[in-house]
């Protein structure tokens, strides 16, 4: 079975009680519960973690790489947090290994302040899932498994000449 990984970045851990009128009232226990439903539904497992340290996002995003060249991961959903707008490492590490990345964040940060409208880790994503609340987290899985599965359909060829 393969495995889903699941990053949560910097004061995710707070869901619930940080700010509930921009990031609603489930808390990070609630969201992995969706991720490993979602998951399961695809045949899929959930590998789901947390840090508020951009190294440990790294290691685990490399890490994860080796993984999903093996074909034991499908790929990564990433919630960088706000190392999203500061983070040139974590669009290096995903670059790097090569491993699908569906970028997510629970707010629209486009309507957010000016500062948060930039993602250095969007350039290296597959897809970007933005402003539906935690019930972004199971769209970002489909999105994964559904591109995924249609880069793995394609022959060769038309992957290597971006059809």
């Amino acid at each position: 079975m393969r495995t889903v990984l699941v990053l949560n970045g910097p004061n995710l851990n707070l869901l619930g009680s940080r700010e509930p009128g921009i990031y609603g009232s489930a808390t990070l226990a609630d969201v992995e519960r969706m991720c490993h439903e979602e998951a399961g539904g695809l045949g899929l497992k959930a590998d789901f973690r947390q840090s508020n340290h951009e190294g440990q996002l790294i290691d685990w995003i490399q890490e994860a790489g080796l993984e999903w060249t093996a074909g034991r991961l499908l790929g990564a959903v990433l919630n960088p947090g706000a190392l999203t707008h500061t983070s040139l490492a974590l669009f290096d590490a995903i670059t790097a290994t090569g491993l699908p990345v569906v970028e997510l964040h629970i707010s629209n940060v486009h309507a957010r302040e000016e500062v948060r409208r930039h993602s250095f880790v969007s350039p290296a994503a597959r897809g970007i899932v933005i402003g539906f609340g935690v019930a972004g987290y199971p769209l970002a899985i489909r999105g994964l498994y559904d591109a995924v599965r249609y880069d793995e359909a394609l022959p060769t060829s038309a992957i290597e000449s971006g059809s």
